[in-house]
């Protein structure tokens, strides 16, 4: 059985190829049919999540924790290791860094996401937040748009400066901004774990595409009613987002929109369907992140080291 630790696993898939292989994958399989809903389990330190799932690429388990407190000791908030099976003889194939697997994955659902909705020229991007999920998603930004900008905003300066540097480095102009700054945005990405929003959905501007990962539970969320409202909203699938995701149903327990108002899956994108009729309209793609996507990207690993 292969260890992948997290260095090997970046060397080896790039954000393109996860991305690929996602669209191909959400094009080919309902991930309903693949993956029960997650299980959690409140701990003394945070949260236990268990994530299986079963499909043409195999059988596989990531286990999660999240621990809140964690990044003021210097630690990662979430922390994971995934199980891949073989998908005839389910003999164990591999063991991954769960922690890489989820940021790649996470960013590469946006990307794909991005892909479909986003417009052909969008090049200023806004990141909230500094941290692991942030970054991934500044390389996925740029391998399906031509990003040029990049604002970060997070609560602390520091990393936010240390992700702009990296932004820099890249050959794009980038600095630290506040959250007034997503006005000029085309590309929105909020990757952060606050429990309230983030910025003023009536900032948005005409024709902006968001992405937000952040927030998993119900009672939480980075984008406000008003950012929904005013959005075409795509998500995963529709049994995961109207189980946990608060950007939803925080609008929809406000009687502002009901479940109707999400207007596509990512399956439907996949296979064809366009949501974006117009240059101006505003798109909200929310994720919640799911076991299939973790057993795609994890083959797709593998399968790139040979």
């Amino acid at each position: 059985m292969r260890v992948i630790e997290a260095d090997e696993l970046r060397r080896a898939l790039s954000m393109t190829a996860a991305i690929d292989a996602l669209e191909s994958a959400f094009a080919a399989e309902d991930p309903a049919l693949s993956s029960p809903m997650r299980t959690t389990m409140a701990t003394a330190a945070g949260t236990l999540l268990t994530m299986p799932a079963a499909g043409d690429a195999g059988v596989g388990v990531k286990l999660v924790t999240l621990s809140e407190f964690n990044p003021t000791k210097g630690l990662p908030f979430v922390q994971a290791t995934y199980v891949l099976f073989d998908v005839e003889t389910q003999r164990p194939e591999a063991v991954i860094d769960g922690s890489e697997l989820t940021a790649i994955r996470t960013a590469a659902v946006s990307g794909l996401a991005t892909r479909f909705l986003a417009r052909p020229d969008a090049s200023r991007l806004i990141i909230f937040g500094a941290g692991v999920q942030a970054t991934a998603h500044l390389e996925a930004m740029c391998a399906v748009r031509p990003v040029t900008e990049v604002v970060v905003v997070s609560r602390r300066a520091e990393p936010a400066e240390a992700l702009a540097a990296k932004a820099r480095a890249l050959g794009l102009s980038a600095r630290v901004g506040v959250h007034e700054d997503v006005s000029a945005a085309d590309l929105v990405c909020a990757c952060t774990t606050s429990s309230v929003s983030v910025f003023r959905g009536e900032d948005l501007a005409a024709g902006a595409h968001v992405n937000a990962v952040g927030a998993s539970l119900p009672d939480r969320r980075e984008l406000d009613t008003e950012a929904i409202r005013r959005a075409i909203v795509v998500v995963e699938t529709r049994r995961e987002a109207l189980a946990e995701a608060g950007e939803l149903l925080i609008p929809i327990g406000e009687g502002v929109i009901d479940a109707n108002h999400i207007r596509a899956d990512l399956t439907d994108l996949a296979r064809g369907a366009i949501v974006r009729t117009d240059p101006s309209d505003i798109t909200v793609f929310k994720s919640v992140g799911l076991a299939f996507e973790d057993l795609v990207v994890a083959r797709a690993a593998l399968d790139a080291l040979g």
